[in-house]
């Protein structure tokens, strides 16, 4: 590791920097990589933690209706074995619908992915499919997306907000693997991943960040994609 005396503090665009040389930056490199190697294995050990929770079987029916009409829980995995919903806060009428989901959903990959891996990926809403239809639309996405009439998001802890529930299915029987809301669903987005390799990283203002780095509060920058100027 370099030390201190290697370093150069200066003002750089307002923020206060660091800069060194680049045999030191290297070195500094290293290190950082040793550190971001353990918290890859780390969430590895998570993610193994995560295959071994154990399941809760789904009791009653749900319905769901679709461009193609109206189906159950069992019809949105789409005759795969594993299903991800994502629960989207799109209301009836909604004037503003939520940016921070419209933000998943941008980052949503190309389906055919999960599908390789028997997985399907549905986005659910409580706005009636035609508002479902005519926003996906707009906003130019392509992923299943479902209006929900029932008690579906409520029992399985959406009833208001957004959220993502895993399910898997065998034969007539589907369980209940994982659920998840809050930070916990930014593992769906390449925006702040890619944001955190950035030096000005999320722009928040709940990041340990260098002095001087611009920040405003969380969420409070976050459009929809047709609506940033």
């Amino acid at each position: 590791m370099t030390g201190i005396s290697d370093h150069e503090t200066k003002m750089v665009s307002g923020v206060v920097r660091q800069t060194t040389s680049p045999h030191a930056w290297r070195n500094e490199l290293a290190d950082l990589r040793d550190a971001e190697k353990d918290l890859t294995r780390a969430q590895d050990r998570l993610a193994a933690r995560r295959r071994r929770m154990p399941w809760t079987k789904v009791d009653g029916e749900y319905a769901f209706t679709g461009p193609e009409g109206t189906g159950t829980l069992a019809d949105l995995f789409d005759d795969r074995r594993q299903l991800i919903v994502y629960h989207h806060m799109l209301k009836p009428a909604d004037p503003s619908p939520c940016a921070g989901c419209c933000m998943v959903a941008d980052q949503i990959p190309h389906l055919s992915h999960l599908h390789a891996r028997n997985t399907t990926l549905v986005f659910v809403s409580k706005a009636p499919i035609s508002e479902i239809a005519a926003f996906r639309k707009r906003m130019g996405w392509s992923m299943p997306w479902y209006e929900t009439r029932d008690s579906f998001n409520a029992d399985f802890d959406v009833s208001s907000g957004f959220g993502l529930n895993v399910f898997y299915r065998d034969g007539a029987d589907i369980y209940r693997t994982y659920y998840t809301t809050g930070r916990g669903v930014e593992t769906l987005g390449t925006v702040w991943t890619l944001l955190d390799l950035t030096p000005l990283g999320r722009q928040e203002d709940w990041e340990d960040a260098p002095e001087g780095t611009p920040q405003t509060r969380p969420y409070q920058w976050w459009r929809r994609h047709d609506a940033y100027d």
